[in-house]
């Protein structure tokens, strides 16, 4: 198992996922802007059946994929610099449901999510603002994600973004802070520091799911918590 975070969340959150997998400590050099240059969710998205980069991830990460037998291949957009050109990894997924702008998803992408429903939203940034509990239940920090959702009756829960940390910028988002894996939720900080943290603990253990709290303090937007499970054979 392979745990893929930013590199610069914070110590003790990478101690405690080392205790579910092998941790890879994600960076990037001059390929996007700084602030989202270490986060997994810009340059990686996932399927059911594999992983899908960007075609200018950097090679050493690739060879990490191979020597773990981790099913990918390789988008057709390169990441870049400025918006939209940052967005095209940057969806939600769900065995039913794929969650995009999609004037800006990488086609590859779309081609290997292509026996799912595509679900328009207005933010491109949908995986850093988006996470599902489930394949009906999500979590959201944005209010345009949460009315399309609604649209499709699905259920939504929204949480401000308000008090996320995120290195540089007002605020983060609450996707970026979290990562779903083996019935467990996955979380860069602890719900107690924040004004929604009651609901936001009794909307986890509605849906049946382990709350694993990484450090004590506000949410961290570290773009998302990726576990990538070998699947391929030797």
């Amino acid at each position: 198992m392979l745990i893929v975070i930013d590199k610069r969340i914070p110590e003790i959150a990478k101690i405690h996922l080392s205790k579910y997998g092998k941790v890879i400590e994600f960076e990037t050099f001059n390929i996007t802007y700084p602030v989202i240059s270490c986060h997994p969710d810009i340059f990686f998205s996932q399927t059911e059946q594999k992983v899908i980069c960007a075609p200018n991830l950097p090679l050493s990460y690739l060879n990490i994929l191979k020597e773990n037998l981790i099913a990918f291949c390789m988008g057709d957009k390169a990441v870049g610099k400025n918006y939209p050109e940052s967005v095209h990894y940057n969806c939600t997924l769900t065995e039913k449901h794929i969650f995009h702008r999609k004037e800006f998803t990488d086609s590859k992408l779309l081609e290997n999510a292509s026996g799912l429903t595509f679900i328009e939203v207005p933010q491109a940034y949908t995986r850093c603002n988006l996470v599902a509990l489930s394949n009906e239940t999500f979590i959201t920090s944005d209010k345009g994600i949460e009315s399309a959702l609604r649209k499709q009756n699905l259920n939504v829960y929204y949480f401000s973004p308000e008090a996320i940390l995120l290195s540089e910028m007002k605020n983060g988002f609450i996707g970026g802070a979290l990562g779903v894996y083996d019935k467990k939720l996955f979380v860069i900080g602890n719900p107690n520091f924040h004004s929604w943290g009651k609901q936001f603990r009794e909307v986890v253990a509605n849906e049946k799911l382990e709350l694993v709290c990484l450090y004590d303090g506000p949410f961290i937007d570290g773009g998302g918590i990726f576990f990538f499970e070998q699947t391929r054979q030797k």
